[in-house]
């Protein structure tokens, strides 16, 4: 590269930064089917695979309108309440696309993480048929970096990460252990996302958005699919050191993204960019605050009672062997401090299971594609 295009490229993008990954390459000298539900979903990936530029309407654009009509902030349908519909429509347009791209730029940037500890997971996994199914997610992961990127470019610049998605994506990538990269990778932040992903597509409007997110769900779900059967097949055979460490991995990958008391709390960057746009956040809080009732009603319309931690990711732990009592009061703890005893009580108490089919799951609801 020239040293000119080299000064032009830094001058647009940050420089790339490295985290120091020490991990064991396992060969299987195998090639004999050993996991059958990771082979199978190994041939169901290939039947699968899409093309982002072939199988995109990207000529259309964005609708703005339909955008901002079904606009939501981290699940939370703001669309409903009087205070958004008393903004004009461009600063409800300038709301919500500075917004979604901070949202959607830490989707593209976690994107990128997946993208590197699933190529990881295929030196690491020890059972042939966990590399087969790792290999695939790799090329699926790339093409979510594809998509997210693009359709950020098309609202507003890509921001940067969040400070504790990176140090999230940091511990997984880092660590030595295989099996805590796909708890922290394939449980909690593909769990996240695959619900995040969901809801969001189940509340747009915005036809490109509601296209992109069902066909990157229907990827989710095989990744997380793969977590739930491998993990499964090997946290019954741990001792309880080594169940209670994977644990303990999860829920401080979990911590790291929804615990104010971390320091990473994405609201007041999204408080600063409503401000760009003109908007007091104290307002519209206080605004928001005394529609808590039309918000609790929509999201039960939805379906989004719980949000994608207590409403996923949890029950997908308990599933696996990795919800013990000692943890659970852990999670109740984090919730006591964060949202109030009250509350905290009504999310340690969720019953909800993770469906038995992922991928009927996510196309509830959706039969566009």
């Amino acid at each position: 590269m020239s040293e000119s295009a080299s000064d032009s490229l830094s001058a647009n993008h940050p420089e790339p930064e490295g985290v120091k990954v020490a991990m064991e390459a396992i060969y299987n000298w195998n090639y004999e089917p050993e996991v059958d539900e990771l082979r199978n979903l190994y041939a169901k990936s290939l039947d699968l695979q899409w093309i982002a530029l072939r199988d995109l309407e990207w000529d259309r654009g964005i609708d703005h309108n339909a955008f901002t009509r079904t606009f939501s902030l981290g699940g939370i349908p703001i669309t409903e309440t009087s205070f958004w519909k008393s903004l004009s429509d461009e600063t409800r347009w300038d709301v919500a696309r500075r917004s979604a791209s901070f949202m959607l730029s830490n989707f593209l940037h976690g994107e990128q993480g997946a993208l590197m500890v699933a190529a990881q997971l295929v030196n690491a996994v020890p059972h042939m048929d966990g590399k087969f199914y790792a290999s695939t997610q790799t090329l699926d992961e790339a093409r979510h970096v594809e998509v997210f990127a693009k359709y950020v470019s098309l609202l507003d610049n890509v921001y940067p990460i969040s400070p504790g998605l990176k140090k999230l994506l940091d511990g997984v990538l880092s660590t030595e252990n295989w099996m805590m990269k796909a708890v922290g990778m394939q449980v909690v932040t593909e769990g996240l996302a695959l619900y995040s992903f969901r809801d969001m597509r189940n509340q747009t409007e915005e036809p490109l958005l509601k296209q992109l997110l069902t066909y990157v769900s229907r990827d989710e779900a095989r990744h997380t699919g793969y977590g739930i059967k491998y993990l499964n097949r090997v946290v019954p055979t741990l001792s309880d050191k080594e169940r209670s460490d994977l644990e303990d991995f999860a829920f401080e990958a979990a911590r790291l993204l929804i615990d104010q008391r971390a320091g990473y709390s994405m609201r007041e960057t999204i408080f600063q960019l409503w401000k760009d746009a003109g908007v007091d956040p104290g307002d519209a809080l206080t605004s928001m605050l005394k529609e808590r009732e039309v918000i609790q009603q929509a999201l039960a319309k939805g379906g989004g009672r719980f949000g994608p931690v207590s409403g996923f990711v949890i029950p997908t732990l308990r599933s696996i062997g990795l919800y013990s009592d000692r943890i659970a009061e852990h999670f109740k703890e984090m919730w006591t401090a964060n949202v109030g005893a009250e509350t905290a009580d009504r999310l340690a108490s969720n019953v909800d299971e993770v469906p038995e089919d992922l991928e009927a799951w996510v196309n509830e609801g959706y039969e566009a594609l």
